[in-house]
């Protein structure tokens, strides 16, 4: 499932790529539009901050604003900085591999077959959305 971290982090990226203009959206704002817990929110947005997507600026008229295009912020890239591995189990995980300690051999396990097809699938769809499809159009793309 995703973590509730993921979704309103993916919520407050759609938000600011959707904000009309230049300006810093305040994080009181994408809370109150977005239904986000505002505390929740301010150690998402340092998150995604840190990790090179959005930028902040101080003051009375700061907040946070997308450092790269829409266009160019993969959602595999911010499902992997908010959520983790996208992997269901770590031996089949391309960033966070482990070897599974219930498994001898894991080129003869069934499970890892089949969540190879699962993550492979999963990669195709997060690597072939950017953020700006989640803030342009209604439906993702699934190849």
């Amino acid at each position: 499932m995703l973590s509730k971290k993921t979704k309103y982090g993916l919520k407050a990226l759609t938000y600011i790529a959707k904000s009309e203009g230049d300006a810093p959206v305040q994080i009181s704002e994408i809370s109150k539009n977005e239904n986000i817990p505002q505390k929740f929110l301010e150690s998402i947005m340092l998150t995604l901050r840190k990790s090179g997507f959005l930028g902040s600026k101080k003051g009375k008229h700061g907040g946070y604003y997308l450092i790269k295009e829409p266009s160019q912020i993969k959602m595999s890239d911010v499902m992997r900085i908010l959520e983790g591995p996208i992997a269901m189990v770590p031996c089949v995980s391309l960033n966070f591999y482990e070897k599974c300690d219930d498994c001898p051999d894991e080129h003869e396990c069934s499970v890892h077959k089949l969540m190879i097809q699962v993550r492979d699938n999963t990669l195709k769809v997060l690597r072939n959305n950017t953020l700006e499809d989640l803030s342009s159009s209604p439906t993702v793309k699934t190849s």
